[in-house]
């Protein structure tokens, strides 16, 4: 449990951790290359230990030095794999393509570990099927085979980042050239596709989400890349420094290119941001925030894992703003969980909410729904009356590295707790 007393007099600068979203699939694809890697910056959060300690049990050895993974896949062996863990985090699904290639079958439960949606998997596996795997799934269990395929394909992904990057990783050493249409081009497929280009994969991208990827025989033996920072993780401090600064907050790895169509709304409600040197935002605070609407959409326009930071932030604006989620139904529902605290929405439908500001948030003690609006209840409640505490911590943990640490480094009264 954290608990949470007003805070809005926040000062310094905050370091962005690396992505939790590109050191997944890069990790996956790291099985591809056989032999030994270097990533560095790998955060250290609890989905990225739990993907290692997975991968560890079919023989893959690592080593961390801070931040630095060191990894050895020249040994794999899936006959003891911990198939238990693969419940516990979606990215499990990441493991499909990499095993297929060199063992031919796997045999896995179906991976979850989503709060916002049960997302089905069944694309990943229809997808795979088009080059020729066979597959049945029962929603409990995987069991997959492969039958070599050895001509052009063109596959559409339909912009969903994970499918994606499985076709990638799937087609990689696959004879001859897939095509991958609609695919999305997210920061963390864009560093994924770093790692292979740089262990020789052959990867062209068009301008139109178009990903070509022609057939090399062999990987590179060793490897070295860099994880990027995390941009949504960026676009959080963002908001908290808009509304909490004594003044303003320097935000340090704020991959500032990645940031346009979020930047834009920010902007729009009248927050000042200087893009300094050095990829750092400065982000002044803002008192008379206007209203704006969002609608989300895929990369590059706004993303749905902001708008639940950015809903707080409509909560501090004049009149009435709109929130129109399109990717995921249900997301908006965190914003019951706020009235709570005083906080007057409307919940249109699964896609649709109306907030009405300016709101003054009252002390309350909440729950963590998933890992955005986690971090949305905290910044919510640094700028509410009084101590708030909240429950279901793990969520926030999962993705945030050193998250509280942060915060009381730039002068947040916050502590945890136990419940």
């Amino acid at each position: 449990m954290y608990k949470i007393n007003n805070s809005r007099d926040l000062v310094w600068e905050v370091l962005i951790s690396w992505s939790k979203n590109a050191a997944l699939p890069v990790l996956a694809a790291t099985l591809l290359v056989r032999w030994k890697i270097k990533l560095n910056n790998v955060p250290r959060i609890w989905d990225v230990m739990t993907f290692l300690e997975i991968i560890s049990t079919i023989w893959a050895v690592y080593k961390f030095d801070w931040n630095t993974l060191y990894l050895d896949t020249s040994h794999l062996d899936i006959s003891n794999m911990n198939l238990e863990m693969i419940k516990k985090i979606r990215a499990s699904i990441l493991l499909l393509s990499p095993i297929l290639h060199y063992f031919g079958n796997i045999s896995i439960p179906s991976p979850w570990g989503c709060s916002i949606w049960k997302r089905p998997i069944d694309a990943h596996l229809n997808w795979l099927k088009a080059i020729w795997y066979d597959y049945e799934f029962d929603w409990k269990n995987i069991n997959i085979t492969w039958k070599p395929l050895s001509w052009d394909v063109v596959l559409c992904a339909f912009f969903w980042v994970t499918s994606t990057e499985n076709l990638i990783v799937a087609n990689v050493l696959r004879n001859w050239t897939t095509t991958i249409e609609l695919s999305a081009i997210e920061p963390h497929v864009m560093n994924l596709i770093d790692f292979l280009r740089i262990a020789w994969a052959d990867i062209k991208i068009r301008y139109n989400h178009t990903i070509i990827i022609n057939w090399v025989e062999n990987l590179k033996k060793e490897v070295e890349c860099d994880i990027v920072s995390d941009y949504i993780e960026s676009w959080t401090f963002m908001v908290l420094a808009s509304l909490t600064s004594k003044d303003y907050i320097d935000i340090k790895n704020a991959r500032f290119d990645d940031l346009y169509a979020f930047i834009e709304k920010l902007r729009q409600a009248w927050i000042k941001i200087e893009n300094l040197w050095n990829d750092t935002a400065r982000v002044y605070r803002c008192d008379n925030l206007k209203r704006v609407d969002i609608q989300t959409n895929i990369f590059p326009w706004f993303p749905t894992d902001i708008q639940s930071p950015f809903s707080i932030l409509m909560t501090q604006a004049d009149w009435i703003s709109k929130i129109h989620e399109i990717l995921f139904e249900w997301r908006l529902n965190f914003l019951v969980e706020l009235d709570k605290m005083r906080w007057h929405t409307a919940i249109l439908n699964p896609h649709e909410a109306m907030i009405f500001g300016k709101t003054e948030l009252k002390w309350a003690t909440v729950t963590s729904w998933d890992l955005r609006a986690g971090a949305a209840m905290v910044i919510a409640w640094l700028i509410a009356e009084w101590e708030t505490k909240v429950t279901n911590i793990e969520y926030i943990e999962r993705w945030y590295e050193n998250f509280v640490g942060k915060l009381k480094k730039l002068g947040a009264k916050i502590e945890v707790v136990k419940e």
